[in-house]
């Protein structure tokens, strides 16, 4: 299955919604400091850019194995148990990002019904927190594809190892830097 584009996809939103944010807080600080001009709904564009680059970066994270895990206890088990133990836990993550979807589905539904206006911007309020369930929807793409990973035994943890990494990062600018001194 080619997924390729569902990655570019979600890397692309994320990087135009830091470039967006950055963008609207840099010229926010040019026309204050500079022109002694304030842009009125920048504050509230930015928290919206910003809110949409935290829960669309959940998944991110996950893909990349980017989330912090506790992992003491499983590395004391047994291998088996362990597997079985990471399979369950992405179970209960799973089961954790269906019940926040639906919270955050209800939420969306209920700020569309009242009608609100955003307090800056003149779009209503329900179209910037569709982020929440869009990005626990996504959040749930991503821990079904760990499952189906640990099921079919191509990983064995629910989340990065961070010593391997480190020593593998290690190891790899050891070799570098011997490459750099051979020539």
């Amino acid at each position: 299955m080619n997924v390729r584009w569902f990655h570019r996809l979600e890397e692309g939103l994320i990087a135009f919604l830091l470039a967006a944010m950055t963008l609207v807080t840099f010229a926010q600080v040019i026309a204050r400091y500079i022109f002694n001009y304030s842009f009125v709904w920048a504050l509230e564009l930015s928290i919206f850019l910003f809110a949409g680059l935290i829960f669309l970066g959940l998944a991110y994270g996950v893909r990349v194995n980017a989330h912090i895990g506790v992992d003491a206890l499983i590395k004391i088990l047994p291998k088996k148990t362990a597997h079985v133990v990471g399979i369950i836990a992405c179970l209960l993550c799973l089961a954790y990002t269906v019940i926040v979807f639906y919270g955050a589905w209800v939420y969306v539904d209920k700020m569309y019904m009242i009608g609100i206006l955003a307090q800056d911007i003149p779009i209503p309020q329900w179209v910037p927190r569709l982020v929440l369930p869009i990005g626990f929807a996504m959040l749930f793409i991503r821990f079904a594809e760990v499952l189906f990973h640990m099921l079919r035994g191509h990983r064995s943890q629910l989340l990065g190892d961070e010593a391997e990494d480190a020593l593998k990062h290690r190891n790899d600018d050891d070799y570098s830097d011997n490459q750099q001194e051979r020539k």
